[in-house]
């Protein structure tokens, strides 16, 4: 009943995915708009799964996902990978729940099957308490595949509002601080869900992004060519559907703190956050996130904000929401390989490395009313 096939990215499947995306929480990094991006500009070599049920009339996509296709080293084997570029803070598939425990073993026969594609799966940033994840783990254990989980980590993740931290110190220091900024000059939130006003609000993110830490540090956006590229891509592209914009906040006019949000039906995603370190005393990264999340919750019509953030990041001190990340690896061959074995050593390598990171992460947020720094969500 379920067929797989395994193509590029194409724009055609737009209405397809927006069929499904209707009836169940769809995973934004996945829209094809955001994949073709990243296949149009040479940002990663990616392969979309399409999962359909062939005894409807006409055929139904019940299942869509995407993984990238990345050589280990120079000259070592390739490996797919999830999520399917980088910048990307969710790798589950979007599958209708109706099918979900027929599709997941389906996709991992059409990839041991597929003589042209790795066996060996990454898989980063999945959603631990999704439906997908349960039947993810069910498929991977009835066909005995080797699966090696990496990590697991608690990520700052809003089901409500009421999940806010509104009371105690936390939230008697931002209405301090909102306070103390309106008190600089005229402050107001925009968020322009317009495609041109999205564009030219995500210049505006850059520019702040560019000229904080991460600019000195090299890791801006601004600071690759190839990232920039992808990225005014990715958020002008998503933005054209209506699935990106960029929210400010302004005194007197100008901006001094840019976030990114993606939508995806009821869901949101603040994806990237960005301010000017001259009004780092007043907290305006955090304002903005706050001040955002009621527009959202109030007028936007969303039910649930994904942080793209780990839980070392400053919304963990803003929301009590958390919701479960889990990091793994499978080899879908019957046999054991080599390239499994060289992915284990370099994934975990690289979970140590992350760990490391983030720690550091926290100790800059602490750090950061007196240092002056910009603060970033995502990795």
């Amino acid at each position: 009943m379920i067929f797989v096939n395994i193509g590029v990215p194409d724009l055609d499947m737009t209405e397809h995915w927006e069929a499904l995306a209707r009836r169940t929480a769809a995973n934004v990094f996945l829209n094809p708009a955001a994949l073709n991006a990243a296949a149009a500009t040479g940002f990663a070599q990616v392969h979309a799964l399409l999962a359909w049920d062939t005894h409807a009339v006409p055929s139904r996509l019940v299942g869509f996902w995407a993984l990238r296709e990345r050589r280990l080293g120079v000259i070592g084997p390739a490996v797919l990978e999830a999520p399917p570029y980088e910048y990307s803070f969710v790798s589950s598939p979007v599958i209708d729940p109706d099918y979900i425990d027929a599709v997941m073993p389906a996709f991992f026969d059409a990839i041991e099957n597929d003589p042209t594609l790795p066996n060996v799966i990454q898989l980063r940033f999945l959603d631990g308490e999704s439906d997908t994840y349960r039947a993810m783990t069910n498929a991977l254990g009835a066909r005995k595949a080797r699966a090696l989980r990496l990590s697991e980590h608690a990520r700052p993740f809003l089901n409500a509002a009421a999940e806010r931290k509104r009371t105690g110190s936390t939230g008697k220091k931002l209405r301090q601080d909102w306070n103390r900024l309106a008190s600089v000059g005229a402050v107001d939130i925009t968020n322009d869900r317009t495609a041109a006003g999205a564009r030219a609000a995500f210049e505006v993110f850059l520019e702040l992004e560019a000229r904080s830490w991460k600019g000195a540090n090299g890791t801006a956006l601004l600071s690759d060519e190839d990232d920039a590229a992808f990225t005014r891509r990715l958020i002008g592209d998503l933005a054209a559907r209506g699935n990106a914009s960029v929210a400010l906040l302004r005194v007197d006019g100008q901006p001094i703190a840019a976030q990114v949000l993606l939508y995806s039906g009821s869901m949101a995603y603040t994806w990237k956050t960005a301010f000017d370190a001259a009004f780092a005393k007043y907290s305006p990264g955090a304002l903005l996130v706050d001040k955002v999340t009621d527009e959202l919750f109030d007028t936007q019509k969303i039910a649930a904000i994904e942080s793209c953030s780990p839980e070392s990041g400053f919304m963990a001190q803003l929301w009590t929401g958390r919701r479960a990340t889990v990091d793994m690896l499978v080899d879908v061959a019957p046999a054991r390989s080599f390239s499994f074995t060289l992915a284990a050593l370099g994934a975990r390598l690289h979970a140590s490395l992350r760990e490391q990171h983030y720690r550091l992460r926290a100790i800059n947020w602490r750090l950061l009313p007196r240092r002056g720094k910009v603060a970033a969500t995502g990795s």
